[in-house]
């Protein structure tokens, strides 16, 4: 049997290939011990069961063959949220918590927004939390990412939030949100970083667009110039290098107000743009 000391330094020894050695021995013990990772450091010599150190070592293999340490866990934290996680949809990243930290500068009670392509419904969830008495609507293509959705609201305790399953805004009137905003799919096809890392495990449809990898953000720009209010905002994640692309794309949808964002390594990250009707 082994100490939690002892795990750790194994743990590290086996994913020397891994950039992320420490954060996810770290994570996966936790996940095992059930525990903060402060224990790992308070008790280090604390003894790990036969089948904790079973476990342990069997999603070391796991995190060996490439597999993402959220699909292993079944978890991934967001925001304030923890969301269950699971093949059907994206992983959340922290990259993404800058689409609701520009939502939140803008939204106010009583408004009404729609998160496209919410996969586990990270963005919808998030400013559900922080935003009492708003309307929040989230879709997605994919009936396994809408069950998925539907679970973490209930996990988070967050029945307000409806959930459609959808392509885009195609099942909605005219000027019926203050906001839409989307991490849709923006890589290009043939984009050598899909055979790498985590999104080796990813559904290609959450995050292939076409042969410039802006097919979908092209529909979502267009559409919301219909679906939103006057006065209305538009926000959309896209790749480091598609900012001036997509800025272009608000421009010929008729968005003012546009602004670029960086993410929270210095990457350009989003584009927000303001309708007026």
């Amino acid at each position: 049997m082994a100490t939690l000391a002892e795990a750790q330094s194994i743990g590290r020894q086996k994913l020397t290939s891994s950039l992320s050695a420490d954060v996810d021995v770290q994570a996966l013990l936790c996940h095992v011990m059930d525990c903060e990772s402060s224990r790992l450091y308070l008790s280090p010599e604390q003894v790990m069961s036969d089948e904790q150190w079973q476990k342990f070592t069997q999603f070391i293999e796991r995190r060996q063959q490439g597999e993402p340490v959220a699909h292993i866990t079944g978890s991934r934290g967001f925001w304030s949220l923890d969301l269950a996680v699971n093949r059907s949809t994206l992983i959340p990243r922290a990259d993404t918590e800058l689409l609701v930290a520009l939502a939140l500068e803008k939204l106010q009670p009583e408004m009404t927004v729609i998160d496209l392509g919410t996969g586990t419904g990270a963005i919808a969830l998030s400013i559900a939390k922080e935003i009492e008495n708003i309307k929040v609507f989230a879709t997605d293509s994919q009936s396994d990412a809408i069950q998925l959705a539907k679970k973490n609201a209930a996990q988070n305790a967050l029945s307000s939030v409806s959930f459609i399953q959808a392509s885009w805004l195609n099942a909605f009137q005219t000027q019926s949100f203050d906001m839409v905003i989307s991490n849709p799919p923006y890589i290009e096809y043939d984009d050598p970083h899909l055979q790498q890392g985590d999104v080796k495990f990813e559904p290609l449809t959450a995050l292939v667009s076409g042969d410039d990898g802006l097919d979908d953000i092209r529909v979502i720009t267009r559409q919301s110039r219909a679906c939103l209010k006057s006065n209305g905002w538009l926000i959309i994640e896209h790749g480091h290098e598609q900012s001036q692309q997509v800025q272009r794309l608000f421009k010929q949808a008729g968005f003012t107000n546009i602004s670029a964002h960086s993410d929270f390594g210095g990457h350009n990250r989003a584009v927000m743009g303001q309708l007026t009707l």
